[in-house]
């Protein structure tokens, strides 16, 4: 079985926003007395859009739902804001693209995040050129743990999801990758996504298919 596309994730893979999302929610949850703290974060939200994350504190704290539609777009803005400020290009990333591009494989970006999030993210770390497709949670009826979003990324790179990798570093995305088919790389952070790691990864998919 020949690997033709790598689908990276992006938070915790690519970039490392994952403080800058926990942060900018806190932000504007503290407006209205409300609070995730870390350990909730780390073992409960992480890796959840937004928008579900929202709904769990309405069902588990009784956050008002009419204001959902507020503290998402401030949350959104106060990302944006962080992004702008500490988002750059990372070599090692950089690198391992522009090689597994030259050398014939599609690329693509599959992520909880907003649209308009992960175009900017990409465009200031300069992957942006390298990718032939993202897919947000904007783009799919079910965010990660679903496996929506890596069928759609596989469906637009025009590759069986057998012949994918995913590159992931969170228990929602792994799910989501395993359940569409997948073949999986975890990674433990941003500094772990280099090229001879992927290649290696390509490798061992490639021995144990049938």
């Amino acid at each position: 079985m020949t690997i033709k596309a790598v689908v990276f994730d992006m938070d915790g893979v690519l970039i490392d926003a994952k403080d800058w999302h926990y942060e900018a929610l806190n932000r504007a949850l503290e407006l209205f007395g409300f609070t995730i703290s870390r350990a909730d974060h780390l073992s409960t939200f992480d890796g959840l859009p937004t928008r579900r994350k929202l709904e769990m504190l309405t069902q588990e704290r009784g956050l008002p739902r009419a204001l959902h539609g507020f503290l998402n777009d401030m949350k959104q803005q106060y990302t944006t804001d962080q992004v702008h400020l500490k988002c750059r290009p990372l070599f090692v990333h950089e690198f391992a693209l522009s090689n597994l591009k030259a050398m014939g494989y599609k690329l693509g970006l599959g992520s909880n995040s907003i649209r308009s999030s992960c175009e900017l993210m990409m465009q200031k770390s300069a992957l942006l050129p390298y990718l032939d497709v993202i897919v947000s949670n904007e783009d799919v009826a079910r965010a990660k743990p679903a496996p929506d979003i890596y069928l759609k990324a596989c469906d637009a790179l025009g590759v069986p999801p057998e012949n994918c990798l995913v590159v992931e570093d969170n228990p929602n995305g792994i799910k989501a990758a395993e359940d569409a088919g997948c073949k999986l790389l975890v990674v433990n952070s941003v500094h772990d996504v280099q090229l001879d790691r992927i290649l290696g990864a390509i490798a061992r998919a490639e021995e144990v298919a049938p």
